[in-house]
């Protein structure tokens, strides 16, 4: 099963290795949606950006160096997917605020950054541009990490938080019947996080273990709508960022859910998110939850 919606993959580009990563995980994703690849630079708050001290305009310069970045990329992207409709757009404004506004602009699936980033996306490092659109996008964010020639087909983890993540898990089931890959479903529990210093008793211990589980039963139920789709269930004791990453190594995508209280105006997203995204070895999605 896939989603109607045929809106472009926005891809955000500077003249970085990481946003050359990020495009080729976004040409990929693109391909494998059937739908077009936009590439989106940005030049800055305004036409003042092209000017230097002397007051003399640099604005052309600006604008055929920003265009070429975007035609060179456009070139590199029809040599490795000669089928794959690619289209470019300038936009101005701080570069957070830019990519949202080109996302809403183009109405796009998914939007794709690096990890970090220079050039006319000027600090586009992760905790700031990458975790502010991850924060506030209300559409999946693609933090592109790891290595962009992963197979197609390499597992999906999704970390289960509670059962309000069920948009999270129908994105990744999504991916994973595109992709014909393997979807992990990843929740971590710690037995001692209330206890203090008293151990607690085993029968409570095997309780609290049994409530998990049924929680990753539960949250497994949206499969049935991907009948052609692999799921698992993975159970872990400890720190879920430390088990999240861990799955991360064998996994071609890893995708977490933004909640709310994460994602607020003004507020930053949770510990594990934060930890994950910077600590992952695959390219992180983070999808909002309502």
């Amino acid at each position: 099963m896939t989603d109607d919606h045929r809106g472009p993959v926005l891809v955000a580009i500077d003249d970085s290795a990481h946003s050359r990563l990020a495009v080729d995980w976004a040409a990929t994703e693109a391909s494998v949606r059937g739908t077009t690849l936009r590439l989106a630079h940005s030049v800055g708050p305004g036409p003042e950006i092209g000017y230097d001290e002397t007051g003399a305009g640099l604005t052309e310069q600006v604008f055929e160096a920003a265009t070429g970045m975007l035609e060179d990329a456009r070139g590199r992207i029809a040599a490795a997917h000669p089928r794959l409709p690619v289209d470019t757009v300038l936009v101005h404004g701080r570069p957070a605020e830019a990519v949202l506004d080109a996302v809403a602009d183009a109405d796009a699936e998914v939007v794709v950054l690096g990890t970090r980033g220079r050039g006319g996306f000027a600090g586009l490092l992760l905790g700031s541009v990458s975790m502010k659109v991850a924060a506030h996008a209300n559409r999946p964010v693609v933090v592109a990490r790891g290595q962009a020639e992963r197979a197609v087909d390499d597992d999906i983890v999704v970390g289960i938080r509670d059962e309000r993540d069920e948009p999270a898990v129908r994105f990744a089931l999504a991916e994973g019947d595109r992709r014909r890959a393997t979807v992990r479903l990843v929740h971590a529990w710690t037995p001692l996080r209330e206890a203090g210093l008293m151990v607690p008793q085993v029968d409570r211990v095997d309780e609290e273990q049994h409530g998990h589980a049924e929680l990753l039963s539960r949250v497994a139920r949206s499969a049935e709508d991907f009948p052609g789709v692999r799921v698992t269930t993975e159970l872990a004791v400890g720190s879920p960022a430390s088990a999240l990453v861990d799955a991360s190594r064998e996994a071609g995508l890893l995708v977490l859910p933004r909640h709310p209280a994460e994602g607020g105006l003004g507020l930053p997203l949770g510990t594990v998110t934060h930890a994950v995204l910077h600590h992952a070895s695959c390219p992180v999605a983070i999808v909002p939850v309502r």
